[in-house]
Order: structure tokens, then sequence, then C-alpha cells
């Protein structure tokens, strides 16, 4: 698994779990890859709510483009550009620049705590970090 930390400039805080072996779609892989996944997604979540506490963390996996299985997980806030709608949708107001500045300024520390995170739970899986 790959975590990359996405360059989104309306959506700092969004992240993307790429699985490492190629495949489409999440019923390609075998059931105990599916429970990693899965459990993966749920940690992820979990360290995001909690270390970001958004009003809303998106999980979506698209992928429509790129036939290789990986998800989004967007933190949102009822501030952030796109509220309520997907952040693939037209902006509904204009960017808070404090926010988003403030947003980034706490960006590494999640980052450290995401992988530290992942690393206790999948210990001896290849894991990397963008």
């Amino acid at each position: 698994m790959r975590l990359i930390r996405a360059e989104e400039p309306l959506h700092p805080a969004t992240w993307r779990l790429v699985w490492n072996r190629h495949v489409a779609e999440f019923s390609d892989l075998p059931r105990p890859q599916r429970v990693a996944c899965c459990d993966a997604l749920a940690l992820l979540e979990q360290e995001l709510r909690r270390g970001l506490q958004p009003r809303k963390l998106n999980l979506a996996a698209l992928g429509n483009l790129v036939p290789h299985l990986h998800w989004h997980l967007i933190a949102r806030w009822e501030w952030d550009a796109h509220w309520p709608l997907a952040v693939w949708a037209a902006p509904q107001r204009a960017p808070d620049a404090q926010r988003l500045q403030e947003l980034r300024a706490r960006l590494p520390a999640i980052d450290e705590a995401l992988r530290q995170a992942l690393q206790r739970a999948f210990a001896g899986v290849q894991m990397t970090f963008e």
C-alpha cells in the first residue's frame, strides 16, 4: 500500500491510499487483502477524524481514467469552498485563505501520525508514504 497526500489547493487534507498490486476493482482482491484494505481505510479515517476533527470525512474509490485500485480520503468542513457538494463539483463559495493556511500548517504532524498508525497496524506489510 502507498499513502499519498494529494496536492489539492482547495482541499489540502486529501490523501490517496493506493493498492500496490495492480487491480482495477476492489472485488479483484482476494478476501484477506480486501480485509486489509478495509482495515487500513478505517484506521486512516479514525486518525484523520481524531487529528483534524472535520465535519465529514469523504471516502471515494473512483479511478475511471486510472484503472488501479485507490481510495481518496478527503477531510471536509462546512467552510470549504465546495461544501456540501462533492469536491469535484462547482465551488459554492470563495476559498477561506486563512483557514486553508492554518490547515496546511497542521498537515505535516497529521502525516506523521498516519505513518506511525499504519506502521504499527501493518508491521511487515510493504508500505510507502509520499
